[in-house]
Order: structure tokens, then C-alpha cells, then sequence
């Protein structure tokens, strides 16, 4: 099977990627500076994530607590200003884990998950940033809640378990537009009262930023093909 290609690859393509958040900016009357990148850098070892690091980049999604656990905490030791945010599903088990390794989590996306988080970050006295996970597409099989809870479970967070909730995340249906999701899930953040919007991957993030996405989660694009 295909191995991730030499990261040589990564720091060439980073910068590439941020001109095109530059440019896709501007193209929508924006600064480039509201738009954050998050390298996406599942499944890639430190090797693979040093050329990034060492070219400045400080913000990174991991998917999976567990991996994320195996990596982090030696490069943090270099790089200690690095924001580390979970874009993957969050099991409760892990949530102790969770709220101990990352910055921030886009993936609260049921109640008892919330709760977890609030009781954790109570005992370790840290705050993270939190997005809730939408499920724009109403797809059976995929993670977030339903579009019209959204306000409501804002608002649980907020109220019951004293949460503070940044904004909203979504990731499109694969057979559908995705600017039709962007712009739903603007739509959705604004009668929230949420200001961030974790919207875009390596395919679109361009589109994304069209429609407000104030953090983007690319990894291809910077990392290259993921092995199997």
C-alpha cells in the first residue's frame, strides 16, 4: 500500500496553502488573519510533522485521542506554543485523556459528551475551546446532531453545564455541494449566537472561507496521500 510521501513535502505546501487562504480571503472581502489552519496531521508521524513545525506553524488537528497521546506530548516538549485541537469523534472514556492533551475539541456533539467535559475540565481546571459538531447532511450514519437542535443544545451546554461554545463544525455529505452546507451551517451558527466556524477540508477550504469558515482543517494538502 502507499506510505505518506516524504515531508520534506509538508513546510512547500504549507506555504501553498496559506497563499491560498490569503487569496480566498481577500476574494471575500476578508482578512486572511481570521482565518485559522489547522494541519490535519492523522496518521503521520513526527518525522512527518517536523518540517511543519519548524517552519512556524503552531496549529494542529489530530483525530484520535490515543495517537494523538503517542506523538504530542515529546513534540510539545520543543514546541511549546503548539495548539493541538481533536477534529475526530469523541469517546466518553476518553474524555479525561481528551481534555488533558488538547487546546480544543470540534467534535461535542450529544449531551453526555458535554457533560464529561465540563466534570473534567472542573477537575483539571482548564478551559478549552469547544465546537459543536452539526449534521448538516442528516446523514444516518455520521456524527453531530441534528440542524434543529442546534440552538437548543447551545444553549444546554451554555446553561446546564456551563460550557464555553465557540462556534459550530460540519463536514459536508461527500455527494453534495458543500457550499450549501457552509453557508446552512453560517446560518445555523448565527440564530446560536456562535462567532467560529470549523468548515473546510483540503478539497474545499477555499469555498469554505467564502461562506465565514474562521478555522480551516487541511491535511492532504499539506501532508500529502495518507497510507492505508
Amino acid at each position: 500500500m502507499s506510505k505518506p510521501m516524504p515531508n520534506t513535502y509538508s513546510s512547500a505546501a504549507l506555504a501553498a496553502v496559506r497563499a491560498r487562504i490569503a487569496a480566498a480571503a481577500h476574494a471575500a472581502n476578508r482578512d486572511p488573519a481570521s482565518v485559522n489552519l489547522i494541519a490535519v496531521s492523522k496518521t503521520f508521524g513526527p518525522d512527518d510533522i517536523l518540517p511543519a513545525l519548524d517552519a512556524g506553524h503552531r496549529l494542529f488537528g489530530e483525530n484520535r485521542v490515543q495517537e494523538a497521546k503517542a506523538k504530542w506530548p515529546d513534540l510539545r516538549t520543543r514546541f511549546p506554543d503548539v495548539g493541538l485541537h481533536l477534529i475526530g469523534p469523541l469517546q466518553s472514556n476518553k474524555t479525561k485523556e481528551a481534555v488533558q492533551l488538547f487546546d480544543a475539541i470540534h467534535t461535542v456533539d450529544r449531551p453526555k459528551i458535554a457533560r464529561a467535559i465540563a466534570e473534567e475540565q472542573a477537575k483539571q481546571g482548564k478551559r478549552l475551546k469547544l465546537f459543536i459538531e452539526v449534521n448538516t447532511g442528516e446523514e444516518p450514519q455520521k456524527a453531530g446532531i441534528m440542524p434543529r437542535e442546534t440552538e437548543a443544545f447551545v444553549r444546554q451546554c451554555r446553561e446546564e453545564f456551563g460550557l464555553e461554545i465557540a462556534g459550530l463544525m460540519c463536514i459536508p455529505p461527500t455527494s453534495e455541494e458543500p457550499a450549501v452546507h457552509f453557508a446552512f451551517l453560517a446560518k445555523l451558527a448565527r440564530e446560536a449566537g456562535v462567532k467560529e466556524l470549523s468548515m473546510g477540508m483540503s478539497s474545499d477550504f477555499e469555498t469554505a472561507i467564502q461562506f465565514g469558515a474562521t478555522y480551516v482543517r487541511v491535511g492532504s494538502a499539506i501532508f500529502g496521500s495518507r497510507g492505508h
